[in-house]
């Protein structure tokens, strides 16, 4: 059972926009999560192994946000919030809770642009609240040449339903996200994915890009944001160690690679990334699908 705690702020505004998520402000009603993703950078000895353990619901939260819209908006500070930044808005309890969809309703209320990242097809409840905030909201003075209002970005390390069991065993699987991205952009949404962490030699290969750029094409998607792995700690519920035992366990031949990796660093090394990055790039330009939210 979760747990049911009180908050004093909710949204949070962000010292400098993203490129790739363009935020101006962040929300997370909800803490710890049921997806359990091993290389999810929030993990640790707060969270536990089993983060759906220290699941909870900010009880206040909406009381809270009102207050806080309210005053942005008499200011007239409308930008892009995103929903969410640390924990997924659309956990299997928020179909009980529903306190994203109650957010929603005051973002539509205050006139709020959104950008939701989600590995979940519940969005899609939602998507006449988000229909209605693309009409009304007001784009930041510098964000006025984009034709949208609303972005839905879902969140993939692979479509390959093994590997999304072993890394992240509690999420959706990819094969649903993969049809919920293609019902949003049906809908008329710009709609993308936010292709991270990918796995060194695992989902990062030329052959599973490959597949996954092509798949994401198929289903609607507008862009790609690609990037590799960060891991931390070398506590048992840190994200290092959870992904090193499980590429122990189900790639050992990649085992030795991992520790050359991250034993010393937590990122890899800066030659790596360009190769995924030119990888990337060559697939974004075969599908074309850029590594930014197109304008129009």
């Amino acid at each position: 059972m979760p747990r049911y705690i009180t908050v004093t702020s909710l949204l949070n505004k962000t010292k400098k926009r993203d490129p790739w998520f363009l935020d101006d402000y962040t929300i997370n009603p909800y803490s710890g999560c049921a997806f359990n993703c091993l290389y999810c950078y929030i993990r640790g000895s707060k969270y536990g192994i089993n983060m759906a353990e220290k699941l909870s619901v900010k009880e206040n939260a909406l009381a809270i946000l009102r207050r806080q819209l309210a005053a942005r908006a008499r200011k007239q500070q409308q930008g892009f919030v995103v929903l969410s930044s640390v924990t997924d808005a659309y956990l299997p309890i928020e179909e009980k809770e529903q306190l994203t969809r109650g957010v929603l309703e005051l973002l539509l209320e205050y006139r709020f642009p959104v950008h939701i990242i989600t590995k979940s097809p519940l969005v899609l409840r939602d998507l006449d609240l988000l229909r209605r905030i693309n009409e009304s909201a007001i784009l930041p003075p510098d964000m006025a040449q984009y034709q949208h209002k609303v972005f839905i970005t879902f969140s993939f390390s692979t479509i390959d339903p093994v590997i999304g069991k072993q890394f992240e065993p509690g999420a959706p699987d990819p094969a649903k996200r993969l049809l919920a991205m293609q019902a949003c952009a049906d809908a008329g949404f710009m709609t993308g994915v936010s292709l991270m962490p990918l796995l060194p030699f695992i989902t990062d290969v030329p052959e599973q890009l490959a597949r996954m750029y092509a798949a994401f094409q198929q289903h609607g998607a507008r862009y790609v944001f690609p990037a590799s792995i960060t891991l931390w700690g070398e506590g048992e519920a840190d994200s290092k160690q959870l992904v090193l035992q499980a590429v122990a366990q189900y790639y050992p031949q990649h085992l030795t690679n991992y520790q050359r990796l991250f034993t010393h660093n937590n990122s890899v090394p800066a030659a790596y990334n360009s190769a995924l990055q030119a990888a990337a790039a060559a697939e974004a330009t075969r599908y074309a699908l850029p590594a930014q939210i197109p304008f129009v």
